[in-house]
């Protein structure tokens, strides 16, 4: 129920300092004044007061006369007396403790029956640097902030079209987290982003933990599949690229990422890097990248398979198998070994930068060796998951890279339990699960399934821009051509 201004100004002062808690917070700011014989209180967050902008609106209101504010005060601070640029009124009294929660400034002035919102929110923010997770050799060096207003600053740098859009939303009921969704009108399908913006508005919880993630939960489900059903970035060139084949980019406040959405399969495995190089590196470079996601899924079961199973084995490849078996069976060092790269990528997220490398000289020599040396783990199971994890690591998408993970160890153990018919219904189950996979209307495996030349044509090869000429047919945009 919303709770209206009144006429009593020490009503509303009261309400709000109550509300806000004031006499209990360190950081909650209420400063009452009186200028132009009219009482007056701030109410501001101290963390987000942009502490010069007040001291000018400060310094007009001290110069302020009655006169001036005679006829028509509201009219005469908003317009003219205060001299700042996002500036707006608000009627309803729990909205301000909102807007006051979420970093802009409320003026309350005895007479009239409005708060006077002005943004002058200043969140601490770091400098927009190149992301880790997608370093280029040649390219932009800027990556989205933790800051939602500079992040969309970052993308309109690079999206000039007058009909880009980026939409305000708020979610969670404790949180109010605030989210944007950027699209450009001329080229993203209407219905996709009214879904989308329906399915953010219906989420019901009283805050978002994990931001961008929580988000992706609920707007997006099909929680028990490991695939990742956005992409994930913190390039704005990635994200305005996006924009330009019609995805919907969706921004949340406190989050260095940006969602791109719908996405398919093959979304996950593009580099910026390949478009900063001549098309046909670009596409040397692409290729060897499919070769190392294969290898990350499907290596290590085949090798198994072949292994255990020599009749598999062709002339060509006799030397596949194991010739040192160790006193642990294969299957059991696959998972140990799986478990042990498991444990040391947690590893290095939790070691400080300065001993990270410490820590990855101990893992590769005096591990891996001496596993070898006790016969714990043969050479080969040794080499074959290193290529393995070296095929994780050039995944485009750590999401992806970690799904696939999964697929690998899944795949593993079917083949250890079934031999042959393991390995290929395990495959076979695996298609179908990302054949099955759809979301706003755009299959997640297109355009191999369902078969589309040209755009797979595009997905293989990187194919010289001047011959980009249209967009995704998948995600429906209204302006197919470039």
């Amino acid at each position: 129920m919303k709770r209206k201004i009144t006429a009593s100004y020490q009503e509303n002062l009261e309400y709000l300092k109550k509300e806000l808690g004031t006499d209990e917070s360190m950081d909650m700011i209420c400063l009452e004044m009186e200028h132009a014989d009219l009482r007056m209180a701030f109410f501001v967050v101290d963390g987000f007061a942009k502490d010069t902008a007040l001291t000018e609106i400060q310094e007009m209101l001290a110069r302020t006369t009655e006169k001036e504010l005679r006829d028509d005060p509201l009219r005469a601070l908003t317009q003219s007396r205060i001299p700042y640029i996002e500036i707006d009124t608000e009627k309803d009294l729990d909205e301000v403790v909102d807007q006051v929660l979420s970093g802009p400034t409320a003026l309350l002035v005895e007479g009239i029956t409005e708060v006077i919102i002005i943004d002058t929110r200043e969140y601490p923010v770091r400098g927009p640097e190149e992301p880790d997770t997608e370093q280029v050799i040649r390219g932009s060096k800027d990556g989205f902030v933790e800051t939602l207003v500079m992040n969309a600053a970052l993308i309109r740098r690079r999206v000039r079209d007058r009909t880009f859009r980026v939409e305000y939303v708020q979610v969670g009921r404790r949180s109010k987290t605030d989210i944007t969704l950027c699209y450009i009108g001329d080229i993203a399908d209407n219905k996709m982003i009214e879904e989308m913006k329906a399915s953010i508005q219906k989420i019901d919880t009283d805050g978002l933990p994990m931001a961008d993630k929580t988000i992706e939960e609920f707007v997006f489900g099909h929680h028990y599949q490991p695939y990742p059903l956005v992409r994930y970035t913190e390039r704005p060139d990635v994200a305005a690229t996006q924009l330009f084949e019609g995805h919907v980019v969706i921004l949340v406040d406190g989050s260095p990422s940006a969602m791109v959405a719908p996405t398919t399969f093959w979304h996950h495995l593009q580099h910026a890097e390949e478009y900063r190089q001549k098309p046909i590196i670009g596409a040397g470079l692409r290729l060897v990248r499919f070769v190392a996601v294969w290898a990350s899924i499907f290596l290590m079961p085949l090798w198994f398979l072949l292994a255990e199973h020599q009749q598999f084995v062709p002339e060509v490849i006799s030397f596949v198998g194991s010739e040192e078996e160790g006193t642990v069976p294969l299957f059991a060092q696959f998972l140990a070994a799986e478990v042990g790269i498991e444990m040391l990528r947690m590893a290095s997220i939790h070691t400080p930068n300065a001993l990270a490398t410490a820590l990855g000289l101990v893992a590769a020599l005096l591990i891996g060796e001496v596993a070898i040396e006790v016969g714990l783990f043969s050479p080969e199971v040794v080499l074959y998951l290193a290529v393995a994890v070296v095929g994780s690591f050039a995944t485009p998408s750590y999401e992806l890279s970690l799904a696939n993970r999964s697929i690998r160890v899944a795949l593993l153990v079917l083949t250890a339990f079934f031999g042959l018919g393991g390995f290929l219904v395990g495959t076979t189950l695996w298609i179908f699960m990302l054949v099955r996979i759809e979301k706003f209307d755009t299959p997640y495996f297109w355009p191999l399934i369902p078969f589309n030349m040209r755009a797979l044509r595009d997905v293989i090869l990187r194919a010289p821009m001047p011959l980009k000429n249209r967009r995704p047919t998948a995600i429906h945009p209204k302006d197919p051509d470039r």
